[in-house]
Order: structure tokens, then sequence, then C-alpha cells
């Protein structure tokens, strides 16, 4: 035990902290466990335990007794286990699944194709402003040209 006054307090509000801490951490695995009974068994209200399961871990985050990317990792397993047994339960969905599937690739390549012609046209505009830039060097080129020209004639004039 400490002799500083500072460091009993801090000792002290260490055992309240961990003591809250322990409280949170019990009551957010209390609720993943009578989850996971209730999803083991199938029982209906398994997607309502799941939401006070997923409450309760993010409950945990925002009080800083578990990361937030340890909360995330643990409502991604429960969301998993819960979408493993509806699936099981529904066999003959897949006919939609793979409609579903067809339908999304379809998406991804007419998405590809805006992509590819939003490309080219973006290619086209760097082209028009490079041929633009080019002309305006040229111009410029043939002023300095004619102007260095008409100076060499000053010039030659004068020597004279």
């Amino acid at each position: 035990m400490p002799n500083i006054k500072s460091a009993i307090k801090r000792v002290k509000i260490a055992e309240k902290k961990t003591l809250n801490n322990n409280m949170i951490k019990s009551a957010y695995k209390t609720a993943v466990k009578k989850y996971e009974v209730a999803n083991a068994k199938g029982e209906k209200e398994a997607t309502e335990l799941l939401r006070l399961a997923k409450k309760a871990i993010d409950q945990a985050a925002s009080k800083g007794v578990i990361s937030k990317n340890a909360a995330s990792r643990k409502k991604s397993s429960l969301d998993k286990k819960l979408a493993v047994k509806s699936e099981a339960k529904k066999a003959p969905a897949k006919k939609t699944e793979t409609k579903s599937v067809e339908s999304a690739k379809a998406e991804t390549k007419s998405t590809e194709a805006s992509k590819t012609e939003t490309k080219k046209a973006e290619t086209k505009n760097v082209e028009s402003e490079e041929k633009v830039s080019t002309e305006k060097k040229e111009a410029s080129k043939a002023k300095k040209t004619t102007t260095t020209k008409t100076a060499t004639k000053k010039t030659a004039k004068k020597a004279e």
C-alpha cells in the first residue's frame, strides 16, 4: 500500500474502474452467450438477442473496455453465426441467389463500361488541352523569333 496521499487515491480509483470495467465486460459476455444459446436452439428471439448483444458490445467499446476494432470483430462474428443458421434453414433460396449474382455481374459490367467511357473522354480532353498548349507555345516561339529578327536589324542599323 502506498504512503503518498495521491498514490493512495489512484489505487482506490483504479479499483473502482476495474470493478466497473469487469461489470461491463460481464454484461456484454452474458448477452453474447444468451444469443449464442438461442441461436443454437433455433429460437425466433435470436435476432432480438443479437440486437441486444450488439448493443452491449457497442456500450463496452464506447466506455473503452474493449477497442472499436475488437467490438466490430465480435459483432461481425455474431452476424455470421446468425447468417449461417438462416441459410441452413433456407435451402431452396439458392436459385434466387444465382439470379441476384448474375444481375450483380451485369451491373458491374455496365459500371465498368461507363468507367472506360469516362476515361476515354478524359483522355480526349487531355489530348485537346495538350494540342492547345502546344499551339500556344508555337505561337509564342514565333513571336520571339520575329522580335529577335527586328532587334538584330535595329542593332545592325545602329552599328552602321
